[in-house]
C-alpha cells in the first residue's frame, strides 16, 4: 500500500517534470504544476484502489497516471500561435 502511493506521487512527478519541459510556455508556475500533479496522481490512486480493491497494483497506477495528466491538460493556456482573424463584417 505504501509503495503504491509511493509510486503513484513518483509518477506525478514524472508527468510534471515531462509537462514543464515540454510545454513550460503554456502552463502557470512550476509549483502550481509539480502540485497538481501529485496531487492528481494520489487522488486518481485512492479513487482506483477504492473502486477495484486491493491486489490491482498496476490498475491504481493508470489510474493515477490518467487523473494526474487530466488534472495537468486544466492548467494549460491557449498557444500565443493561434490568432484567430475575425470575419470582415
Amino acid at each position: 500500500m505504501i509503495l503504491e502511493v509511493l509510486g503513484s506521487a513518483v509518477l506525478g512527478l514524472v508527468l510534471a517534470f515531462a509537462a514543464t519541459r515540454r510545454l513550460a510556455h503554456r502552463l502557470p508556475a512550476q509549483p502550481l504544476v509539480y502540485a497538481t500533479a501529485v496531487a492528481g496522481a494520489l487522488f486518481g490512486d485512492f479513487v482506483t484502489h477504492s473502486a477495484l480493491g486491493p491486489g490491482t497494483v498496476l490498475l491504481s497506477l493508470l489510474g493515477a497516471a490518467i487523473v494526474s495528466a487530466s488534472s495537468l491538460s486544466l492548467l494549460l493556456r491557449p498557444s500565443h500561435h493561434l490568432h484567430r482573424r475575425s470575419a470582415p463584417a
